[in-house]
């Protein structure tokens, strides 16, 4: 039978030796030893569609096998199957088909349409369905809030990575960083209400979402297995969550090393793709606000990290942060030698600059597994930098360890809720 990869289960952890601390992986050199494992990047439903593509002559073989002409009798006796055992075989297959969740559902409908452009925003504003044909479509104005800012363009060319059981589309482009200078991979996912022609005028809250580990060469957020749209688009239904258009760059330029979000001196300026670049490239292509209170990170891991390091950096430009897994400081073995640099991306000393400067107010949401250490680090960050202007709460995942599936847990039992009442969220024309 031919063997497909399997994707792992949300409660597979790896081990210490598989997955080093952050800090202590081949070819990172030595950390401070705040790092944990993280969860491996899999490449989950998307790889096994990659691997079947590659293996086309397999494949062949393997149905030409099953279903092709009988070999000669003398050389491989077939047995005589019994009617009976026809029609269960047939009625086992029938099951198979039709039932929720099977692998045909998984293959058909969910590799759907991947590889294919995806255009975002499809429904045009009333003023352009008003248009004459042949005539230049209106541009949409915001209706009523100031704070709108409808695409600036360039428009990105986007190609379908996977689809929800919704309907609503994780897709992938190449960002050329203006400002960083750095290019790399930016899957994007837009909840349906995106497409609703009611919000056509509205402008849509932003959360980019960091992976931890390396997160390169693709960033896991974007395999629809972990379940983060899918726990926002329950959420908007339960009333519990913003309908947040999802940002899910790659967070390193390479898997050598991890640069802590930041322009370390002689490396990869991944501080200003992160602060800059990424933003820029949302606007680009979706309506979002201007202000910061349509924009927030979240992150597990060194994501969590370069996430609240990225609002207390930028609190004019982000609001509020989620993150998860313990990761507090930064520990890029690149920062050797350049100490006043690595002083200027630690977010304890950001916080402190805030709150002795009475800066804008940033919202910090920690999330911590009672099975994961890291919770001492957070509750001292708490202690030392909770007040004044940084505002910040700790969510214990219950039975959680460190990986996403529990992060996402996390965020459906509350920490969703907690961001959508910081943030702003579209509002729909009236009648």
């Amino acid at each position: 039978m031919h063997q497909y990869p399997q994707r792992p289960r949300p409660d597979d952890q790896p081990s210490y030796e598989e997955y080093p601390p952050r800090g202590q992986g081949q070819g990172q050199g030595q950390g401070q030893g705040q790092g944990h494992y993280e969860q491996p990047q899999h490449q989950g439903y998307q790889g096994y569609q990659e691997y079947q593509e590659q293996q086309p002559h397999t494949q062949h073989q393997h149905q030409h096998q099953q279903y092709g002409e009988q070999p000669p009798a003398d050389e491989y006796p077939q047995p005589r199957r019994s009617r009976r055992r026809i029609w269960i075989s047939a009625v086992v297959a029938l099951a198979l088909l039709l039932g929720g969740g099977g692998f045909a559902a998984w293959k058909l409908d969910w590799f759907s349409g991947n590889g294919e452009a995806v255009s975002f925003g499809k429904n045009p504003p009333p003023a352009a369905e008003k248009s004459e044909p042949g005539s230049p479509a209106t541009p949409a104005k915001p209706s009523g809030d100031p704070d709108v800012l409808m695409p600036t363009g360039p428009k990105s060319d986007f190609k379908q990575t996977a689809k929800l059981d919704d309907g609503t589309i994780i897709a992938k482009t190449r960002l050329a960083g203006a400002k960083s200078g750095f290019e790399g991979d930016v899957w994007v996912w837009a909840p349906k209400e995106y497409d609703d022609p009611k919000y056509a005028k509205s402008g849509f809250p932003v959360l980019i979402a960091l992976p931890g580990g390396n997160g390169f060469p693709a960033n896991y957020w974007s395999d629809r297995s972990l379940g983060l749209q899918k726990a926002i688009s329950d959420g908007v239904q339960a009333g519990t969550s913003l309908p947040f258009i999802v940002i899910m760059p790659v967070l390193n330029p390479d898997a050598k090393y991890y640069y802590d979000g930041s322009d370390i001196p002689g490396q990869a300026k991944m501080g200003t793709w992160m602060a800059e670049d990424v933003p820029d490239f949302a606007k680009a292509n979706f309506r979002t606000y201007k202000s910061r209170d349509g924009w927030a990170f979240m992150g597990s891991s060194s994501g969590a990290f370069v996430g609240m390091k990225t609002v207390l950096q930028h609190p004019d430009k982000f609001k509020a942060v989620i993150a998860s897994g313990g990761e507090i400081v930064p520990d890029s073995p690149l920062w050797k030698g350049h100490q006043a640099e690595m002083d200027a991306n630690n977010p304890e000393k950001l916080a402190k600059k805030l709150i002795d400067t009475n800066g804008p107010e940033v919202y910090i949401n920690f999330q911590i597994g009672t099975k994961e250490s890291g919770k001492e680090r957070m509750t001292k960050f708490v202690q030392q930098y909770g007040k004044g202007p940084v505002k910040t709460t700790i969510r214990d995942i219950q039975n959680g360890e460190h990986n996403g599936w529990h992060y996402v847990r996390g965020m459906k039992e509350g920490s969703l809720e907690w961001v959508s009442k910081v943030l702003k969220g579209p509002k729909p024309e009236a009648g």
